[in-house]
């Protein structure tokens, strides 16, 4: 970008030409099966994120190897057999001074040269022990999006004397968004929202068995609740409740 706009400054090229090459610049294009946006990180603080999910290995190799071209990307949805699978496709980057961080609960890898300062706090809290892997993902991208994370898992409903030190705690540590994982009746975001002063992200999870199937009855549940200062985020979508909730620890 710079160069673009010391050859404008230069009169080596025009004004057109320099937007031009400014917008091109944004998107790297890989075959005619993906496009990244380069752009994304500087824009908008989040680092390029990769879906694994119902992409080919080889294509997903491809898009891993020029990704990290801006020193940080983070594969989400990314099962151990597959990361172990095209490990070896991608390790040359370790020779090129990248290092690997493969969370096995959250399904996330990231690869990255360099890290990034952290700037306020927000807290992750789940209601069972099963929510964890969806916890981790947004603790994760919580992270590397540049916020610093509290988290106290499995202080549900069916023990909600659990859950009051670790709210205290959360609060003293002045935490500026709290995202709460749940599954199954999909209570704890409310009982959490009628505790505290900073906004709730309710995470529902697939975590359920007969008309809890899915996740959506705690879904409907917490799009329900009574409580006010809830937002609520997909079904399994930690990594979406970890960019919000970053976003405002950083804001604030």
């Amino acid at each position: 970008m710079k160069e673009i706009l010391q050859e404008l400054i230069d009169g080596k090229i025009s004004l057109q030409e320099a937007e031009k090459q400014l917008k091109t610049m944004q998107i790297e294009e890989i075959g005619d099966f993906a496009k990244l946006d380069t752009g994304r990180e500087a824009r908008t603080g989040i680092p390029e994120a990769i879906f694994a999910e119902s992409k080919e290995d080889e294509d997903l190799i491809k898009i891993i190897l020029k990704g990290v071209d801006n020193g940080r990307l983070m594969v989400t949805k990314l099962e151990r057999e597959r990361y172990d699978l095209i490990k070896p496709q991608i390790g040359t980057l370790e020779d090129k001074g990248f290092k690997f961080e493969y969370n096995k609960r959250a399904k996330i890898l990231l690869i990255k040269n360099h890290e990034i300062e952290k700037e306020g706090k927000i807290g992750v809290i789940t209601a069972g022990t099963s929510d964890i892997p969806v916890a981790e993902e947004a603790r994760i991208t919580a992270e590397e999006v540049g916020c610093e994370v509290l988290t106290s898992y499995d202080v549900g409903v069916a023990g909600i004397h659990r859950l009051f030190a670790h709210i205290n705690e959360m609060i003293g540590a002045d935490v500026k968004a709290l995202v709460v994982v749940a599954g199954m009746e999909g209570a704890l975001p409310s009982v959490v929202a009628g505790l505290v002063d900073v906004p709730v992200i309710g995470v529902p999870t697939s975590v359920g068995y007969g008309v809890g199937e899915g996740g959506f009855t705690a879904l409907f549940a917490m799009l329900q609740s009574c409580a006010p200062g809830i937002a609520v985020v997909n079904i399994d979508n930690g990594f979406g409740a970890g960019v919000v909730a970053a976003k405002i620890a950083k804001q604030s």
